[in-house]
């Protein structure tokens, strides 16, 4: 297979990966991207939750809060016209997707 047939392949089989895991977290809205290696899911159920310490009212406040403590990095989507939304890179290796993604799982099952 030439590179890039294997390079499409594998962001194919990434974004699936990511959209699946992001299936499993309540609240967490996605639809699959035509292009690019971002998904956009929205995120707006988490605004005005809070884990005691850090209260969510934008797409940037919990992609901070993500980076804090999930340690995992985001976006907010107001910079891409999405503000109720974040944006997340499938440009790293499977495994290290499936970890954020459980991290970001576990961070946002902390806000209530």
């Amino acid at each position: 297979m030439e590179p890039t047939k294997e390079m499409a392949s594998a962001y194919k089989r990434r974004r699936k990966l990511v959209l699946d895991l992001l299936s499993e977290i309540p609240g967490i809205k996605s639809n699959e991207p035509g292009g690019a290696f971002y998904v956009f899911p929205d995120i707006s159920s988490y605004f005005v939750k809070s884990d005691g310490e850090t209260t969510i009212n934008t797409s940037g406040d919990l992609a901070l809060y993500l980076l804090a403590k999930a340690h995992v990095s985001v976006v907010g989507g107001g910079a891409f016209g999405s503000p109720k939304c974040i944006r997340i890179s499938y440009a790293a290796s499977d495994e290290n997707l499936k970890v954020a993604l459980v991290h970001i799982k576990e961070a946002l099952a902390k806000l209530k």
